[in-house]
């Protein structure tokens, strides 16, 4: 088959051979992989693949359709079948013709959805779902801030807010991107003021905030990180609950303790990539039960970017890289 390596600090197209099922695994073979800002980590050496996954294979998410299963799958009622379309994630080597998962990490596709395009939506919406809905408890009529909001997990986190009946408030640094969101159904958008050093205005971003809000954002799903986090907690409302899920702006920050204590917040840490696997099968439930209706329906969908073949994934990480995209850069692996 063939699949992106990782050689050094570039990318190769190179052959590999087709990986077996577990016995309680599948083979999919790839239609759609999407792109996440943890690839171009992996690619320059700062974020090592989990154990059991390829080292050298990138790709976090994967759509297609199942080629082969594992001798223990077959038993079960509700697993995946040959010939069934899917969706997933793992912790590795989905940019590739084939990938080896387990069977309880794949959802069922919807028969009207276009498979390609699905290979944008399990890291996304599943990493969305999780924060916002599993460890955030949100609620229809609360605010939902959401910063980085034209990235691929901040438009499906827009999206599913909207859908479940919040309203956001969502930041990014051009206007154009903020406008887009609007045509998502975003209520409030803000572009992070600066100093006129350069640096992030902490405390104005959180005044916006709050007057975007009239009150703090009740939910906050940070994908920024950095100083970004103290403008979260000034920025929160009174119980609100934080989310920290990326660390672009830095994986540092100096948190004023007093406003935490004195708005009674909850911080939490997440990541996907390094749960075990009933942790993500548990998520993966999660996703179909509350997000596949959705697809299905149409009322919520993967915002593409680029659609890029395998064999370009060179061009598809620098098109990730300029962060001038919208949405998901998918890689298609047919």
């Amino acid at each position: 088959m063939r699949a992106i390596t990782i050689v050094e600090d570039h990318l190769e197209v190179a052959e590999r051979p087709v990986p077996e099922p577990a016995a309680d695994g599948v083979v999919v073979r790839v239609h759609g992989a999407g792109l996440n800002r943890a690839d171009l980590l992996q690619r320059a050496g700062r974020y090592p693949a989990p154990p059991g996954v390829p080292a050298d294979i990138p790709g976090m998410e994967f759509s297609g359709v199942v080629a082969a299963i594992g001798a223990n799958v077959a038993a079960s009622a509700d697993a995946p079948a040959v010939g069934d379309r899917v969706f997933g994630i793992t912790g590795g080597g989905a940019q590739a013709e084939y990938v080896a998962v387990p069977a309880v990490h794949c959802a069922p596709v919807p028969a009207n959805l276009d498979l390609v395009a699905m290979g944008g939506v399990p890291e996304a919406f599943l990493t969305a779902h999780d924060a916002m809905v599993t460890q955030a408890h949100v609620v229809a009529g609360e605010w939902v801030l959401v910063h980085a909001v034209g990235s691929g997990v901040g438009t499906a986190a827009l999206q599913l807010a909207q859908a479940l009946g919040a309203r956001v408030v969502g930041t990014a640094r051009t206007a154009d991107k903020i406008e887009r969101c609007r045509a998502l159904g975003l209520d409030a958008g803000v572009e992070p003021p600066r100093t006129a050093g350069g640096a992030l205005d902490v405390d104005a971003l959180a005044w916006a905030i709050v007057e975007a809000t009239d009150g703090g954002a009740h939910v906050t799903l940070d994908l920024v990180g950095g100083d970004y986090v103290i403008a979260d907690v000034n920025a929160a409302a009174p119980k609100g609950r934080i989310v920290c899920i990326g660390m672009m702006a830095g994986s540092q920050a100096t948190l004023p303790l007093s406003s935490i204590l004195a708005k009674r917040l909850t911080l939490v840490g997440t990541v996907l990539r390094t749960r075990d696997v009933e942790e993500k099968a548990s998520a993966t439930d999660a996703f179909v039960r509350d997000v596949v209706p959705l697809l299905a329906e149409e009322r919520i969908a993967p915002v593409v970017e680029a659609t890029i073949p395998l064999a370009q994934a060179e061009e598809a990480y620098s098109l990730l890289a300029s962060d001038t995209t919208f949405g998901k850069v998918i890689l298609d692996c047919r």
